[in-house]
């Protein structure tokens, strides 16, 4: 497979058919020049006939790529997009042993052949003398169990379709999401102040972070939007003495967040209520509002109705905190339709994970925030924050994997593993990004009420 003096090593067998001859030349000659760019090579290779190459001599190997069957690289390359590499993967056409998120640079190197048009042409030609292998959904021992695509009905981001779409995400259970979310069950990335950090330890110093970031003093009325499994309202309740609601659109989510709440004794100050961010006329007006990674399900088109909405529900002199995954401005993912429509980067995920989700960059969306009237006051990037919070889920779905394929079947299991390593090997080269943007309303005189540094943050 390498261009250095790597060996490749065959099993013995009897009498191996010209089709398995051909097959496994070409799969070579194929992964050869998709891998070209690489440099030295850190990780092996294994074919479905037993086939070996190994990482390039006096390198480490991090992970084998496997590939399961003759027709995967046909189903793989034609076209390279990532739905499609994503979906061989959910059908165990390939897989990866070892590091996960490492091996994620294939997945680039396979979405982004650069051989020009002749070499594409003939990449093209080798693929289509392989097996034309049908997806083999349904060949797992659970039969159908697993994830599914998402079809979702009616107009984008309409309240009903985006229950619907919350509803696709949650409706594996709480009891998975608990297998390796961490003992607080928080669904967003923690804060690292070393990065050495258990991941209990970090999702606690991130609630710490954000509640003083939002200057909470007892008898706040806080809304965490998005509340998830009521992490944040639970602890701002307890430690800083605030009255906090959380919303969502899950029902198992509020069912679950307030019977943590009831069983830490905080019901009469703390509540999770299934309601959409449209209807928050419904409540009354809050001090201080909080967002911890529910932007990116609102949609472009529908930002300016978000933030608006949390315009109305805070009081002037109040803060909103912005917690949102962002999508790099100079990604061409953001601006070319080729990317989206063609190559469909981000297609896995609003398939199979997020459907409808959309990452904005951060300047636009504070742009519109602004426009609504919002001052903007502070904005910190947590990219790296989330890279190791997302390496920290994949190690404990790993170490319960047995018990998650049980409750949901392997293909789930499989849809979050390459979910969690895509976005952490995203997240680690800047691809996407995290930001917290504290927003104030002014008051009638323009004052933010605000100290005059950030000092008190890390008092």
């Amino acid at each position: 497979m390498s261009q250095s003096t790597t060996s490749v090593e065959r099993p013995i067998s009897p009498s191996p058919s010209p089709s398995t001859l051909h097959d496994t030349a070409v799969a070579l000659t194929v992964l050869n020049r998709v891998f070209a760019r690489y440099g030295r090579r850190d990780f092996a290779l294994r074919l479905w006939d037993g086939t070996y190459v190994p990482s390039d001599p006096g390198v480490d190997c991090r992970f084998t790529f496997a590939l399961n069957r003759p027709g995967v690289l046909r189903r793989m390359l034609l076209p390279p997009n990532e739905l499609a590499l994503g979906e061989a993967y959910l059908d165990g056409d390939w897989d990866i042993e070892g590091d996960i998120v490492a091996a994620m640079r294939l997945g680039d190197l396979f979405e982004e052949l650069s051989m020009g048009m002749k070499g594409l042409l003939g990449l093209a030609r080798m693929v289509r003398t392989l097996p034309e292998d049908r997806p083999r959904d349904g060949e797992w021992e659970d039969g159908v169990r697993g994830k599914h695509r998402a079809i979702l009905q009616g107009r984008a981001h309409s309240k009903e379709r985006d229950q619907r779409a919350v509803t696709y995400h949650y409706d594996v259970g709480n009891d998975f999401y608990g297998l390796w979310l961490g003992q607080g069950m928080i669904y967003s990335c923690g804060y690292f102040k070393t990065g050495e950090e258990d991941l209990d330890t970090a999702q606690m110093a991130k609630l710490e972070h954000i509640c003083r970031k939002l200057r909470l003093k007892a008898g706040d009325r806080l809304l965490d939007i998005g509340c998830g499994w009521g992490g944040l309202i639970s602890y701002a309740a307890e430690k800083y003495g605030v009255d906090a609601t959380g919303i969502t659109l899950s029902q198992p989510q509020a069912d679950l967040a307030n019977k943590r709440i009831a069983e830490a004794g905080l019901g009469s100050r703390c509540r999770a209520v299934l309601l959409d961010y449209r209807d928050l006329d419904s409540q009354k007006p809050f001090d201080k509002i909080s967002s911890i990674g529910m932007a990116e399900h609102v949609g472009k088109a529908k930002l300016p109705e978000y933030f608006e909405s949390a315009w109305r529900a805070l009081k002037p002199g109040g803060l909103f905190l912005n917690h949102a995954i962002t999508a790099a401005a100079n990604d061409p993912a953001t601006r070319s339709l080729l990317d989206r429509f063609v190559f469909k980067r981000g297609a896995f995920v609003r398939k199979y994970v997020f459907p409808d989700g959309e990452l904005i960059p951060l300047g636009d969306a504070l742009g519109m925030a602004e426009r609504i009237g919002f001052e903007v006051r502070d904005v910190e990037s947590w990219r790296e924050h989330y890279a190791i919070t997302l390496r920290h889920w994949i190690r404990n779905l790993d170490a319960r994997r047995e018990e998650a394929a049980r409750q949901l079947g392997e293909r789930t299991c499989r849809v979050w593993r390459l979910y969690m390593a895509g976005c952490c090997h995203a997240f680690s080269n800047g691809r996407l990004s995290v930001h917290q943007s504290l927003l104030s309303k002014p008051d009638g005189e323009g004052r933010s009420h605000l100290p005059m540094t950030r000092e008190d943050i890390y008092a």
